[in-house]
């Protein structure tokens, strides 16, 4: 049995001191001499057509230095994305209102905010559309191609629709989920700093550097390598710091190359509200049919995502929720259809979860439903459904090991008191106030799967020093999920090295390969393979030289070396991995490697959608408490309990704080977060309007973690960060419908809408 001394520990955050007393440095920190500072220029409408844009005004403001549209582009005007639709900044026409039109550059932050102020934009308005629905019809506003249509997907397993009509019970509904926003505490922001040798320096508070550095060395005209991208320390991301940090950094970019001088460009709150990605708002309508028996038969989906004005990452977004759309279930005949819909809105994008919460909170509503009409319990009938080891998935792939969603079902059934609940309908009543317990299930794929291919692969490099200092570059970044953490006790175990000694930093886009983003709950897999990669030869070095000086100490080499806590022992014969190092310097041993770990193919046929879909899948369950006022809908989540299923836990403390942050953030979707379009304007861009679960509103957490060890990951982990969100909106959506019998189909589960539900079915007499 392997003796882990760093992995699987809770050792402290490589991060925490620098946060904790403020040291840290955000990209609003740093200072450059000479340093200017830009502004956006913004569109004020929800699409209109550009005729000019004219800064006679702004030139009268004291500090003002240049204006810059798309005319001081150096490279097309076609941000590199998985698409190429959304331009740099817009020439002829702006197509939701908030996006970047042009960018002023002035002595100070005030004065630059002064400036894009007086910037007048001439425009016409044109015809808009907000509803991704009415943006499917046949007539409607073109906005993209020919239907509006960003991406489309499609999977068939056997006859859905025979059936569902051969089926015992059926069930259907249409639901409906609006925006997330983010919420990060730090807002976007870059700066980018000229070099002698016309090249450029950008400093970026980004989950994606390699993006950036796609979309800087593009938007300038520049060769990568008089590129460099320094990810600065990173205030929260979620997924909201995945593609448009690119934009913001290149905007940056081109009032640098253009004024020959350092500029920072930070959004304000409004700002980054009104322009910066979101989770999608989504449509579904899903049709359940089972057997007499409770086996599910078949499953029917369509679902459709407003993806907003351009396409960014919505066909990624929606492949993956259109993968996991049936629910982690073994079903037989499975039929989904999904689509991507332009529309005048502020383009959505990755955030937490990635296209799945959305229909997820669908499918497990629905579920319920049709537990209740085959007469069984809600948990008893997914345990006679779930997916098992070896069982086939909606997209044929057989689930070959690593799968503990049984007994994560099983867990959070038992922690709950759920058959207690049981012998009173999962409902509790105390005056005008009402308890409910509500279920759900999920698995989630691990990296980017057969959509995301050829971007999942991760570079490391290892280097140790001659006092014996360790320093480990990677790809992926830290952005407070504990990654500097993880990583550093990867490579401490690998090499036994003491934890205290190693180093990771920031990324620096010079120092390692392309490793693909930071997203998708793959950086403790793809960068953690990678590490190891990089240090075994290191380690074969260390461990030689480990043997020859115990030998040399007078060990018996026919003994079993044990390497532990940075100490390498054969009996009572000991040497410190300090030791070892000098030595191994003193025989001019390299002690710096590279390491590259690419993602396994899969066998998904997009013309189908069948085949392996992802190499392997995390698993969760999750059961809500809720308290509803019966007389104003008011909810209030009382309690969580969690189950997760993510491989080998690295560090317990950190899995924790993961698990709370995500049922905390899905949970907030799920009640509170109303983002409100009126006319293509969004109402309510900040904190004071748009409401998001604070600490006051924080349930009671129950969590469980059960270690299903992935043979190919690092130290047979798997992934983590985006897993606990997933399935909290419907546990506490059918956890509603067992207090208040009111069945809310979309989110957020505001009190108003619970407090129609009842109303309905007080006017219905009373039935559920």
């Amino acid at each position: 049995m392997e003796k882990l001394s760093f992995v699987g520990k809770s050792l402290p955050r490589k991060d925490a001191e620098i946060k904790a007393t403020g040291k840290a440095l955000y990209s609003a920190d740093l200072d450059f001499p000479g340093m200017l500072h830009a502004a956006a220029v913004r569109n004020p409408r929800p699409r209109i057509k550009i005729n000019g844009v004219s800064d006679a005004a702004a030139k009268k403001i004291a500090g003002y230095r240049a204006l810059v549209t798309y005319k001081d582009l150096r490279g097309p005007n076609k941000w590199p994305l998985v698409d190429t639709d959304y331009p740099f900044l817009p020439e002829g026409e702006a197509r939701f209102e908030g996006e970047t039109v042009a960018l002023v550059v002035a002595d100070s932050h005030r004065a630059a905010r002064a400036a894009a102020a007086a910037v007048e934009i001439k425009y016409k308005e044109l015809p808009f559309e907000t509803d991704p629905l009415k943006s499917l019809e046949k007539g409607a506003v073109k906005l993209y191609g020919q239907d509006n249509v960003f991406s489309k997907f499609f999977i068939k397993k056997g006859d859905a629709r025979k059936a569902l009509a051969e089926a015992a019970y059926t069930v259907e509904g249409e639901f409906t989920t609006n925006y997330q926003v983010h919420a990060y505490l730090e807002t976007q922001g870059a700066i980018a700093v000229p070099q002698p040798d016309g090249g450029l320096v950008v400093y970026t508070t980004t989950q994606c550097p390699f993006y950036v550095l796609d979309a800087v060395a593009a938007a300038c005209g520049l060769p990568y390598n008089k590129v460099k991208i320094i990810q600065t320390v990173t205030g929260g991301g979620f997924g909201g710091k995945e593609d448009v940090p690119a934009l913001v950094a290149s905007h940056a970019a081109l009032c640098a190359l253009k004024t020959g001088r350092p500029v920072r460009l930070i959004y304000d709150r409004t700002e980054d509200f009104r322009s910066m990605s979101k989770r999608h708002p989504s449509w579904s309508r899903v049709t359940y049919g089972a057997d007499k028996n409770g086996r599910i038969t078949s499953c029917v989906v369509k679902y459709v995502l407003d993806a907003g004005a351009y396409s960014t990452l919505s066909p990624i977004v929606l492949w993956r929720g259109t993968v996991h759309a049936a629910g982690p279930y073994e079903i037989d005949n499975v039929l989904i259809e999904t689509y991507a819909a332009a529309t005048n809105k502020v383009p959505a994008g990755a955030f937490r979860g990635f296209g799945q919460p959305q229909i997820s909170f669908a499918q497990e509503s629905l579920i319920d439903e049709l537990a209740a009409k085959a007469g069984r319990d809600p948990m008893d009938f997914r345990l006679h459904n779930l997916l098992d080891p070896g069982d086939i998935t909606a997209t044929g792939q057989e689930l070959t090991s690593s799968c503990g969603l049984r007994e994560l079902v099983e867990a959070v059934r038992e922690k709950s008191g759920w058959d207690k609940w049981a012998e009173n309908g999962f409902r509790r009543v105390e005056g005008n106030k009402a308890r409910g317990l509500g279920v759900s299930a999920a698995y989630y794929g691990v990296g980017l799967g057969a959509k995301g291919r050829y971007l999942d692969r991760a570079g490391a490099l290892v280097n140790i020093y001659k006092d014996a200092s360790v320093t480990v570059n990677v790809g992926n970044t830290e952005m407070g999920q504990g990654a500097l953490t993880v990583l550093a006790q990867i490579a401490a175990e690998t090499l036994n090295a003491p934890y205290g000694s190693v180093r990771v930093e920031e990324v620096d886009s010079t120092k390692v390969p392309d490793s693909g983003p930071t997203v998708a709950s793959r950086t403790t897999l793809m960068s953690g393979n990678a590490i190891i990669e990089a240090a075994k030869p290191i380690r074969d070095n260390l461990f030689k030289t480990a043997l020859d000086m115990l030998k040399a100490k007078g060990a018996d080499i026919a003994g079993m070396m044990e390497a532990s806590e940075g100490v390498f022992s054969i009996a009572d014969h000991k040497v410190t991995f300090g030791e070892v190092v000098k030595e191994c310097w003193n025989r001019r041993l390299k002690m710096c490697e590279e390491g590259w770990y690419a993602a396994p193919r899969t066998t998904y046929d997009m013309k189908d959608g069948q085949g392996d879909a992802y190499v392997t899948y995390s698993y969760s369950a999750d059961v809500a408490e809720v308290e509803v006022d019966l007389e104003t809908g008011v909810l209030r989540v009382v309690k969580l309990w969690g189950a997760f299923d993510v491989g080998k836990i690295i560090n317990p403390r950190l899995a924790e704080g993961q698990a709370q942050g995500g049922m905390l953030q899905g949970m907030s979707w799920a009640v509170y977060e109303n983002l409100v379009y009126r006319n293509g304007i969004m109402a309510n861009p900040n904190f004071t309007d748009y409401v998001i679960a604070t600490t006051a509103d924080k349930p009671e957490y129950d969590i469980t973690f059960i270690e299903k060890d992935y043979e190919d990951g690092p130290y047979k982990a798997k992934g983590m960060g985006e897993v606990p969100l997933i399935g909290v909106a419907a546990a506490v959506a059918n956890a509603v419908k067992a207090a208040s019998g009111a069945r809310v189909t979309s989110v957020p589960l505001l009190p108003e809408k619970i407090w129609k539900g009842l109303e309905e079915r007080k006017a219905a007499g009373g039935k559920k």
